[in-house]
């Protein structure tokens, strides 16, 4: 293990942010988390942490898009891991101003926070696969051209720019970590996974959109050793590397293997509601990995069934609060 460093964790309370946060905490490292201000003090998925994990965690109450919030989580701090965004790419089509002021702005938030400290020795951006937009050729790789095809895709690819450009005009130490779709216990019902499988297990038919897109599916867990790899390793600043599984599934095929992992003979319908539009969608993303084996060590420690089988477990304890029947943006 790298010497225990002053971590602050942006998008803590999130569903990739809270396995970070433990994963941290169990590395002995201190972590500050900012947490989206809410008058009901909602820490979100850091709630899903055990007591003494969670009594170790600072928690800071904010928004990256608040400039003196950021500085202040900031201070003091060696290492920040910002996963803080706005990432349903359905609601993006609804309040696309939203994403560029929260996933864009708030980062240069970041970066400027990172610029003016003396104490920062690494930042990691979490980009996203779907800056791709729709493979050109595959596997993917990061010389892979970059297409907004959502006002999602689009915020984030400002954001990787911003991130290069402050370490090529500022000397800012950022990395840009680009996950393919993760998955796995704590995610939201807007995931595609987390909807599928609690239909799966309290309904007679399980509505989807759109099952040709295919996707390359990361567990959880393997997204958040990426991150700790890549605040550990000396990598090239200002560059993107993947983290994927290295090959694709269809979202036909992703419900025939649930639907035999959970028993259930439920039928499937499309419901027009959850069809993209059609040149949003992207339909195939499927991650070369090879960049991240290199520089962080780094190879997928899940697979396909194993990461499923775990969140399907984790998700018949959650049932209650869960709300298969609606669709989540």
């Amino acid at each position: 293990m790298t010497t225990k460093k002053r971590v602050l964790v942006t998008g803590a309370g999130g569903f990739i942010g809270s396995h970070l946060v433990e994963r941290l905490i169990h590395d002995g490292h201190d972590v500050r988390a900012l947490l989206r201000y809410n008058s009901r003090s909602a820490r979100g998925n850091l709630d899903e942490l055990d007591a003494q994990t969670l009594d170790a965690v600072e928690i800071m109450w904010g928004d990256v898009r608040d400039q003196e919030v950021v500085h202040r989580a900031a201070s003091g701090c060696e290492w920040i891991l910002h996963l803080g965004a706005l990432i349903a790419i359905p609601y993006s089509y609804v309040n696309p101003t939203d994403f560029v002021q929260t996933n864009t702005l708030g980062t240069t938030h970041i970066l400027n926070a990172a610029r003016s400290s003396d104490s920062i020795e690494r930042v990691i951006v979490t980009s996203t696969s779907e800056v791709y937009g729709t493979a050109q050729y595959t596997p993917i790789d990061e010389a892979h051209p970059v297409q907004g095809q959502s006002p999602y895709s689009a915020s984030k690819i400002g954001a990787d720019h911003i991130a290069e450009s402050y370490w090529r005009a500022f000397g800012v130490p950022v990395g840009i970590l680009r996950p393919f779709n993760t998955y796995g216990p704590r995610q939201s019902m807007r995931a595609i996974i987390p909807t599928i499988i609690a239909q799966l297990l309290t309904r007679d038919t399980v509505k989807l959109g759109n099952l040709s897109p295919r996707r390359d599916l990361t567990f959880v867990k393997d997204t958040a050793d990426g991150f700790v790899r890549m605040a550990e390793h000396d990598i090239p600043f200002g560059e993107p590397i993947n983290i994927g599984q290295g090959w694709d599934i269809s979202i036909g095929e992703l419900f025939e293997k649930l639907k035999e992992l959970t028993g259930s003979n439920a039928e499937l319908v499309t419901d027009q509601a959850r069809v993209r539009p059609e040149k949003s969608e992207v339909m195939q993303l499927l991650a070369s990995y090879s960049k991240a084996e290199e520089l962080i060590g780094w190879t997928p420690g899940h697979t396909l069934e194993q990461g499923l089988m775990e969140t399907i477990e984790w998700t018949r304890g959650k049932l209650a609060g869960l709300r298969a029947d609606e669709y989540h943006i």
